[in-house]
């Protein structure tokens, strides 16, 4: 067997590991998909009358405006697990048994990481489903908008799944894993996912405004609603693409030199 033939079954294996791991302990992905889902209710039934008549409209305004940035904090809770879950498998004696088995060395780490690109794009369909249900709509969306819109999506899971894999690495325990990653959830919150980034004080705008979770959740926005994308396009990628590679380069690094 080749050795892509031979990674790419390992990988499977990996996969299906980590799929029946959530399917049999759903808590900890569900725990994590509540933050967004309250936060979209918080917003829209307390605060979206006010927010809304700050955009010039009212709460339907804010609901098209909130949506696309939960949406992308779905994504930055979800993973979360994943940091956990790999924490848990490196503290808790799995990796050196599969380590003396005739496995593709990688295979544990793709598992995981398509795993929770998996995941992460069936928590956003969730909370987008609860989004539409209480009146989000994206009426000028083409079908290369969504499939734009879908695919910055898995980019951006992609890109912090790596992230937070490696912070899963470095973490002695399951709960250090969690609190390691929390920034992935904070970020959002200091982005424009609430209120526009001009509508913030002056000398905190270019932080919300350069951040990874800004560019890419006003191109959602440019691709759901029509609104002006500019710049933030290509800004969007270049931070999923750039977040991707260091991610994998810290996450293998630490993997293979582990002695775990």
């Amino acid at each position: 067997m080749s050795t892509l033939s031979l990674a790419v079954r390992d990988s499977s294996t990996m996969l299906r590991r980590n799929l029946l791991h959530a399917r049999r302990y759903p808590s900890l992905t569900l725990n994590l998909l509540l933050t967004p889902i309250m936060l979209l209710l918080l917003f829209v039934y307390i605060f979206g009358d006010t927010l809304g008549a700050g955009l010039g409209g009212g709460r339907a305004e804010y609901i098209a405006y909130l949506v696309p940035g939960l949406l992308l904090m779905t994504i930055g809770s979800t993973v979360i697990g994943t940091a956990v879950s790999v924490s848990t498998d490196m503290t808790e004696g799995i990796i050196a048994r599969f380590r003396t088995m005739a496995i593709h060395r990688g295979s544990v780490l793709v598992g995981h990481v398509i795993g929770s690109v998996l995941q992460s794009v069936a928590s956003v369909v969730l909370v987008g489903a609860v989004g539409v249900a209480i009146g989000f709509r994206s009426t000028d969306a083409t079908v290369l908008d969504w499939l734009a819109a879908f695919g910055l999506l898995v980019l951006f899971a992609l890109a912090l799944t790596w992230i937070a894999v490696g912070m899963g690495l470095i973490s002695p325990s399951a709960e250090a894993a969690s609190n390691n990653a929390m920034p992935l959830i904070l970020l959002p919150l200091l982005s424009s996912a609430f209120v526009p980034v001009d509508k913030m004080p002056g000398w905190f705008q270019p932080i919300a405004e350069y951040q990874p979770f800004t560019p890419a959740i006003e191109t959602l926005r440019g691709l759901l609603l029509g609104t002006e994308i500019g710049h933030n396009g290509w800004l969007a990628v270049a931070w999923c693409v750039g977040l991707a590679i260091l991610g994998y380069f810290w996450a293998t690094a630490k993997f293979n030199n582990d002695p775990k």
